[in-house]
């Protein structure tokens, strides 16, 4: 059964719950500008919000401290070195003023199969032989769709993804999902889903 529309989406932004986290499900829906965000033993929420908050690479905004930690080429930075140790990190790593994580073992195992086959891509940041800082997300065509980040050094997962979007100018726009204080600081905005979906039809290449 396909997913309904994302413009059939209730007022907060779902569109389906249930289904399964299978790749195929997975692709199909990234591909629609849906993607799961539930809490682990309830049932699989589908989601696509309007306005959608989204990261033109164009519009990055780099601040005095990062470009200081890129001239002097602070971290290193690799790209599906560790994905597993990525998503973990992103799992377990402590947020302020939130309990518990969304990032639960299904989770964790659909998108691996995903690294496995391709699409999902992870960003690793290291200094002196240690992770401390990575994200992950879906890559397909033109467009990144964002999942999460983890630091454990300052701005060590802003480094990576700058340094990420500086290596893939390919990249027409990030799908940040929902609103996060943190990203707009690097010149993520708000747009409607209509055009986000124009935007992402035009860009994605199907599966």
């Amino acid at each position: 059964m396909p997913f309904p529309s994302p413009e059939t989406a209730s007022g907060e932004g779902i569109v389906a719950y249930g289904y399964d986290l299978t790749s195929k499900r997975l692709l199909e829906a990234y591909q629609k500008g849906i993607f799961p965000w539930y809490n682990e033993e309830e049932p699989v929420l589908w989601w696509s919000p309007n306005p959608r908050f989204v990261l033109f690479p164009e519009k990055l905004h780099i601040s005095k401290n990062i470009r200081k930690l890129l001239r002097k080429k602070s971290y290193e930075v690799t790209y599906n070195e560790c994905f597993e140790e990525v998503i973990a990190n992103c799992a377990s790593i402590q947020r302020k003023d939130q309990e518990g994580t969304w990032i639960h073992p299904e989770i964790i195992s659909a998108y691996c199969e995903l690294h496995r086959m391709g699409y999902a891509f992870s960003v690793e940041v290291w200094e002196e032989n240690e992770l401390v800082g990575g994200l992950y997300g879906i890559k397909m065509g033109n467009i990144f769709c964002g999942e999460s980040m983890f630091s454990k050094k300052n701005n060590a997962s802003q480094y990576g993804f700058i340094t990420f979007l500086q290596h893939h100018p390919e990249i027409k726009l990030v799908d940040c999902q929902v609103y996060s204080e943190y990203l707009e600081k690097l010149g993520a905005e708000e747009i409607p889903r209509a055009d986000f979906l124009k935007i992402l039809k035009k860009n994605i290449e199907p599966v």
